[in-house]
């Protein structure tokens, strides 16, 4: 009896859940596009294909959506960092293969999520996504940083510090390339990306 009635309570948890991450993708995609600002619950619920009613079920306004949102992108990112810096060699010598364990785990991400970027780049991103998401950029600025210094120790950490934030800036400039593109012509420009980037940093680190 007790499973029984667990059985739709599960369903319905699972509809609901559903419905939440179904919400969730539209906002990323009206902020995106909007800017928070102008973004709002009715474009929310237009982009999400469901009534203003039936959004409020789940949230009460917008800055609520916005900090639901903001969690999500800070699990995935967090997983991102840790897959691309957690138990990596950053003096490996061969750059490439490092280039690689880097850089792909921070595309997935903005692959999986093709509104952050856009988002967060924006002058009125919400502060919910704000505050949860600048640690963890800091995070993985942090990360190239070590690098740069471990495969040039000749270099003080100010600078190390600004090559970090150069190399970082033309990833996200190439990023909106690798977004769009499709199939063997993201490949391309994935292959591209770091080739800029092994450029750049071949120059960096050269003692």
């Amino acid at each position: 009896m007790a499973d029984e009635e667990a059985r739709p309570r599960r369903r319905r948890q699972a509809r609901g859940e559903q419905r939440m991450a179904q919400i969730l993708d539209a906002a990323a995609v009206v902020f995106a596009r909007h800017g928070y600002e102008a973004a709002s619950t009715v474009k929310i619920s237009a982009e999400a294909g469901i009534s203003p009613g039936s959004l409020y079920q789940f949230f009460p306004n917008k800055e609520a959506i916005a900090e639901a949102l903001a969690r999500r992108f800070a699990v995935a990112l967090a997983a991102a960092h840790a897959a691309a810096f957690e138990g990596v060699d950053l003096g490996d010598p061969d750059l490439d293969r490092l280039i690689d364990r880097v850089v792909d785990p921070l595309i997935d991400f903005n692959l999986a999520h093709p509104g952050f970027e856009a988002l967060y780049a924006r002058t009125d991103q919400p502060p919910a996504l704000r505050a949860v998401a600048a640690p963890l950029e800091d995070a993985v600025l942090t990360g190239v940083t070590d690098l740069v210094a471990a495969r040039a120790p000749h270099l003080s950490r100010v600078e190390a510090t600004l090559a970090a934030h150069i190399a970082a800036q033309v990833f996200k400039g190439l990023l909106p390339m690798v977004v769009v593109a499709q199939g063997a012509e993201r490949q391309a420009v994935v292959r591209e990306l770091k080739k800029v980037v092994r450029g750049y940093l071949d120059q960096v680190t050269a003692g």
